[in-house]
């Protein structure tokens, strides 16, 4: 598992937020569509059926209240001993029947997002109901990444600019 942005990807699929574990709910975007995984409820959708991803109330600080939020946590949670669940999202998937809202947990250390991830992580969004970048795209890299650490922040928003916005183009 690697997690880059909104994203956890896996060597068979992607997440939006963390994947979900026990009773959790989610969001899982494979190479043939969008499901949402939910209790009783699992839904799915083939991507031209899915019209468009978006994100409501993404946990988003720039990098030094990051570090802030993340210390204060520890403290409080070493202080006092009570651990907070992580943070939530709500993902919306719209198709041509309506909007599917779930809730998911946030995959980031510490539950905070930085703005840059959080629009690119957007941006890709767009480009995968689209048909811009496929997840086939984002799996192929997760086979190639050679560690089940995530990448330095940089790295990830490179990896997250890279496929939101495409390769530049060719010059001349």
């Amino acid at each position: 598992m690697a997690m880059v942005g909104l994203f956890w990807i896996t060597e068979d699929s992607v997440y939006l937020g963390a994947e979900p574990v026990g009773e959790g709910t989610g969001v899982r975007l494979t190479t043939e569509g969008v499901e949402t995984l939910e209790d009783e409820r699992d839904r799915s959708w083939g991507w031209g059926e899915v019209r468009g991803i978006e994100v409501r109330g993404v946990p988003v600080r720039s990098a030094a209240r990051r570090v802030v939020s993340m210390t204060f946590g520890t403290l409080y949670a070493a202080l006092t001993g009570d651990r907070e669940l992580p943070s939530t999202f709500t993902a919306c998937v719209e198709t041509s029947g309506g909007t599917a809202e779930v809730c998911v947990f946030t995959a980031v250390t510490g539950g905070i997002y930085t703005p840059e991830e959080y629009e690119l992580s957007r941006a890709l969004l767009g480009r995968l109901t689209d048909g811009g970048v496929t997840v086939a795209d984002m799996i192929a890299w997760r086979r190639e990444w050679d560690s089940d650490e995530t990448p330095q922040r940089e790295e990830r928003e490179a990896l997250l600019r890279f496929w939101a916005e495409g390769p530049e183009p060719a010059v001349g």
